[in-house]
């Protein structure tokens, strides 16, 4: 069983190495890298180092390299690279991709494997979405910071051969990955959060501390999740308003001087996913006939950096 990673920053190196280190001797599971540069030597010279609040290890895949022809055809791709690399990932790893392949998806946003069924029309493609802070913090090394890694997928309501043996290979490797049957709901609980902090944080050019602690911003924060919810109920996921309450609780819970990785990209000069975090907000209440006044205010404003 051939399982490729494609993207190997925090959260695929993360989930990759922690198989990699279980299954490398192994005759049954052969773990693969798509990597590059630098990232990629260290990788094969030294293998993938993993630094956790409770563990640090080094692993080495079966295979690393940035040849996708090298891999053959596989069973299992694991996708985690930026949103707006989408398209250029999926042409990249097309030689892969059998007529038996799945391809998991952990990118933010909503509509992920929607674009990439329209790119792969004839693949299957899960629904994915993980709850880890993670960066890839030099070449080779992967390092997390909190005690959540957990990593959910699901496929149409469906429990079959496939999501039962890949949850199993996870758990084994001392991943915390579950089968989720309202996969679609998951994605959506965590997107409504991720979309109104790293709308936030970037407009407002402030960490997730002061999104409560100043009046204004706590404000817009609460017209957000109310545009939000409007918009997440028309696309039939079940949210609603409570989920302002546990959001403000799970950014009190966040160290001070944190922020959201687009903001952290933005203040780095680096590209931006602001339209699958945000704008996408505004095409799907325009889809609905939805008004989002506060989100296409934002979502403006944003766009002067992109």
């Amino acid at each position: 069983m051939k399982i490729l990673f494609a993207g190997l920053g925090g959260v695929g190196g993360y989930y990759g190495g922690m198989l990699a280190a279980k299954y490398h001797n192994s005759s049954d599971v052969q773990v693969l890298f798509l990597a590059r540069g630098e990232h990629l030597q260290k990788i094969k010279s030294d293998g993938i180092e993993i630094i956790t609040e409770n563990s640090q290890f080094v692993a080495n895949p079966h295979l690393v390299s940035d040849n996708v022809y090298d891999f053959g055809t596989v069973d299992y791709v694991v996708i985690s690279t930026k949103s707006y690399d989408l398209e250029l990932i999926i042409n990249q790893i097309r030689p892969t991709i059998g007529d038996n392949t799945v391809v998991l998806p952990l990118l933010n946003g909503v509509d992920i494997s929607e674009r990439i069924e329209q790119l792969l029309p004839n693949t299957t493609v899960w629904r994915g979405c993980s709850y880890i802070v993670a960066r890839k913090s030099a070449p080779g090394i992967i390092t997390t910071s909190g005690k959540l890694h957990r990593l959910n997928f699901g496929f149409n309501n469906q429990f079959n051969d496939k999501l039962q043996y890949l949850e199993q290979v996870m758990t084994d490797a001392g991943i915390d990955a579950k089968y989720c049957k309202d996969i679609h709901n998951e994605i959506w609980k965590k997107f409504c959060f991720i979309s109104v902090t790293a709308s936030l944080t970037c407009y407002y050019n402030v960490g997730f501390a002061e999104l409560l602690e100043t009046p204004e911003y706590k404000k817009m924060f609460v017209n957000l999740i109310v545009e939000l919810v409007k918009v997440a109920k028309a696309e039939g996921a079940d949210q609603d308003l409570s989920m302002i309450d546990r959001a403000f609780h799970r950014i009190g819970s966040i160290p001070r001087g944190q922020t959201t990785s687009m903001h952290s990209d933005m203040k780095a000069g680096r590209k931006i996913e602001l339209h699958t975090l945000t704008g996408i907000v505004v095409d799907l209440a325009r889809k609905h006939s939805i008004k989002v006044p506060h989100y296409e205010k934002i979502y403006e404003s944003l766009c002067l950096y992109i």
